[in-house]
């Protein structure tokens, strides 16, 4: 999906407003405290909302994404937040690679949906950034939010200077929802439109974890994201935890 997430990052944070990174911030920070983590690499950190975060809370962060778009806004962020020295790298959530192992690596708000051929080479790669014991948090939006919430649903927003539509559509057969978000952006006097595809998979929790220990990742757990229970049949987002074997 390296057309996604273009003409759409200079609004992403506008769009987004309604999502409490704060909190978000803080629970990774809960998780990743019990293991005395100190460095971070965070995958698919789109503009660096939680980087941003886990940099002000004391992680020396690297933050990685496939959209220089949303990159940009990240590095412009940092630089306005007095974080200049936060780095951020355009790589692929299935081809990451840093130069020092880290402690723990993140990957938040369906990263891993996006992966339409499986996650076994991106747990590869986590798997290899990691240092030994280091863990891997990630989470993802459950089938039942792809199929029940998002499918075959359509929602539309307005802001000051913004509006968008997003139209999805549940492909049963190949377990996804197509996305087609159209976005108005105001300059000057007029609107600029513009249009994007996005592409989510629904994942089974059995599927994630099989691939999680065949990738060499043990003390697996799973949670309804935000809190340590156990998620329900309708639980709409679940965090992942596995440590490197």
């Amino acid at each position: 999906m390296m057309e996604a997430y273009t003409a759409f990052a200079p609004c992403y944070d506008a769009m987004m407003g309604d999502v409490d990174y704060d909190a978000w911030a803080k629970y990774l920070h809960e998780l990743l405290q019990k293991e005395g983590a100190k460095t971070v690499l965070e995958c698919a950190c789109g503009t660096g909302n939680l980087t941003l975060r886990l940099g002000k809370l004391g992680y020396s962060v690297i933050g990685t994404d496939i959209s220089e778009d949303m990159l940009m806004v990240a590095r412009q962020k940092a630089l306005d937040a007095g974080l200049r020295l936060l780095p951020f790298a355009c790589q692929s959530m299935e081809e990451v690679r840093i130069h020092r192992p880290v402690d723990a690596l993140v990957c938040a708000c369906d990263g891993v949906n996006y992966l339409q051929n499986g996650p076994e080479a991106f747990f590869a790669c986590a798997n290899r950034a990691l240092q030994p014991g280091g863990v891997l948090l990630f989470d993802v939006s459950s089938a039942y939010k792809l199929q029940h919430v998002l499918g075959d649903n359509t929602f539309a927003a307005t802001g000051k200077d913004w509006a968008y539509i997003w139209e999805n559509a549940w492909r049963p057969q190949l377990r996804r929802v197509d996305m087609v978000l159209t976005g108005f952006v105001a300059q000057g006097s007029a609107y600029r439109r513009f249009e994007e595809h996005h592409i989510q998979r629904a994942y089974e929790v059995g599927e994630l974890t099989a691939a999680l220990t065949a990738a060499g990742f043990r003390d697996i757990e799973v949670m309804e994201a935000f809190t340590r229970q156990a998620p329900g049949p309708q639980t709409e987002r679940i965090q992942f935890f596995a440590r490197k074997g």
